[in-house]
């Protein structure tokens, strides 16, 4: 920490809000308590009409590192008050604050030791995404931040494209002036996208901490929703195109084309994914809508943009979009865009033998999984869970993927259950061998099988089809396994995800999911009685990517819990 007591009073915080006075003084606090390393605190309020200025107004006149600017009209989006803060800030290094968020404390002590023992102009570290009220965190982009590491060049590890945010990181205010770099004027939603590309392109020196640096605060009841959180419009949709279009660009223009290529590799893989899971919620204008922005973004792509990683769960899906003018397939899709990824029946081929999409859409080919490590295939799994007070059984189905799964030979499954808020804690309920089952190749089980489409032909061998293809082939593997619901109302209410590792032959594995089932009687929820409990109310039900999950509320209380949730949401 040298470094840091050499550089006392060498960083500014610049805190940006709009109508937030339930939050802005824990943000510029949050700031204030950085210690002396933090020479001011620039907070710029966007014109608030709820008392927000007045509480910084009072706030600074005990506070003399803290100043207060006031901006005459709303400007609409992050990036105006955010570089008026920039244009006020007299320290060598600025850091960047929204009013709903908090720095925890060291945050900016390690960013500066950081960035001052590499020379680096920028340093980034570790954010978490804290869910309220539940306060379960998630980190973002967790790999970048796993090690201390000094990037000389970005170009080095394109990775960081995934980054988008400015706000886990402490950049020097030099070099940002030096290149010019700002954040895009007025209502301009993801304005950080575009920073973060401005940056990257000016080639800086990057230190990398794995220390938590900030605290973005997810309220997704809240009744305004932030900016990334209200995707409820296509509007979103279309700023959030347009942003990484611009990325893009930047990027292509400052001679960065690995790191061009990247950006466009994330928007398949993070966007277009995140999105997709959501389509088919929404009404039939908006996935038109959608549909349409998506094709008019994703035709700008060159050969070379789809030929990298061609069995990337978010290529394949560019594709299928790519190649369809109207909305398609949402719900395989949506499995496809989960994490892990699935793609489910049905398994189509091409007159030649080749695995294709459907039967109707052969130019999406699905040749590259003939080849691809089985660790990295899009295994689909169905689930089957039906709640009992006794002998509770989980039901699994693994399919067969064009030949793949059953060279790789399955061998077992492994189940667990992992509660939804503290991925620490984990039910596991043991591992059930996988039986060889017969019937239709990529067929599903119980009335939810899919009717296939127009030229599919995975029930018949085609006539070209590889050597290892056999009729006698199984179809799938099932396994049932017991399911220990006192051990998951043990720990109270929650939700709890199922997580599977698939073992094969050769001592690989697979982790995947499970798609629920949604047959007759499937997600029912059900009272179950519970000696300890009295009573305990389990919910299977469908997540937005399709997976399985489980809700359970134990006791009365839980259960009036639940009632009462359910009630406030037909009165309001």
């Amino acid at each position: 920490m040298d470094a840091v007591r050499n550089a006392e009073g060498d960083v500014a915080v610049v805190v940006i809000g709009h109508d937030d006075a339930a939050h802005v003084t824990d943000a510029v606090r949050s700031a204030l308590g950085q210690g002396p390393a933090v020479r001011e605190v620039v907070a710029v309020d966007d014109c608030s009409t709820d008392g927000s200025a007045d509480l910084l107004a009072r706030l600074a006149a005990s506070q003399p590192r803290l100043r207060v600017i006031r901006r005459r009209a709303n400007s609409g989006g992050c990036g105006t008050p955010r570089n008026t803060g920039l244009d006020a800030v007299t320290a060598p290094y600025v850091m960047f604050l929204d009013s709903d968020d908090v720095l925890p404390p060291g945050a900016v002590d390690a960013l500066l030791a950081a960035a001052a023992g590499a020379g680096a102009e920028v340093a980034g570290g570790l954010c978490v995404r804290r869910e309220l009220p539940s306060g379960r965190e998630v980190p973002w982009q967790a790999g970048l931040y796993a090690h201390h590491a000094v990037v000389p060049r970005p170009a080095r590890r394109p990775r960081l494209v995934h980054d988008t945010l400015c706000v886990n990181k402490l950049y020097r205010t030099g070099f940002l002036r030096a290149h010019r770099i700002r954040f895009p004027e007025g209502r301009f939603p993801y304005e950080d996208v575009v920073f973060t590309a401005r940056v990257l392109a000016a080639a800086p020196r990057i230190a990398l901490v794995p220390d938590r640096v900030y605290v973005w605060h997810v309220r997704r009841s809240a009744e305004r929703l932030s900016i990334s959180l209200d995707r409820a419009g296509v509007d979103n949709w279309r700023a959030r195109t347009e942003a990484c279009r611009q990325a893009y660009e930047l990027l292509l223009g400052a001679g960065q084309k690995e790191l061009a290529r990247a950006s466009r590799a994330k928007f398949l893989d993070h966007d277009l994914r995140m999105y997709l899971r959501e389509l088919g919620l929404r009404d039939a204008a908006y996935q038109r809508a959608w549909w349409e922005l998506t094709r008019a973004h994703l035709a700008r792509y060159d050969a070379d943009d789809w030929a990298r990683n061609p069995v990337a769960p978010g290529r394949l899906a560019g594709r299928v979009v790519l190649a369809s003018p109207e909305p398609r397939d949402l719900p395989r899709l949506r499995e496809l865009a989960a994490r892990p990824a699935r793609l489910r029946p049905p398994y189509a081929r091409a007159a030649d033998g080749t695995p294709v999409w459907s039967g109707d859409l052969p130019q999406v080919s699905l040749e590259p999984l003939l080849n691809a490590p089985v660790r990295t295939l899009p295994l689909a799994v169905d689930a089957a869970l039906r709640p009992r007070a006794r002998g509770t059984r989980l039901r699994l189905r693994l399919h067969e993927l064009y030949g793949r799964v059953g060279r790789a030979g399955p061998e077992a499954v492994e189940v667990e259950w992992c509660h939804r808020d503290d991925g620490a804690v984990v039910v596991r309920s043991g591992t059930a061998p996988l039986v060889p089952c017969t019937g239709t190749a990529g067929s599903a089980p119980g009335p939810e099988a899919p009717p296939e489409p127009p030229g599919a032909t995975a029930a018949a061998r085609p006539p070209e089809a590889p050597a290892a293809w056999s009729a006698e082939a199984p179809a799938a593997w099932s396994a049932e396994i017991g399911v220990d619901l006192p051990a998951l109302f043990a720990l109270g209410a929650g939700t709890w995800d199922l997580r599977l590792r698939v073992r094969f032959r050769d001592g690989g594995s697979r982790e995947v999911t499970a798609h629920a089932l949604t047959g007759a009687g499937l997600l029912r929820r059900r009272a179950v009685p519970s000696a300890r409990r009295g009573v305990v109310l389990v919910q299977p039900y469908t997540t937005h990517s399709g997976a399985l999950a489980l809700r359970v509320a134990p006791g009365v209380r839980g259960v009036l819990s639940v009632v009462r949730r359910r009630l406030r949401r037909l009165l309001h």
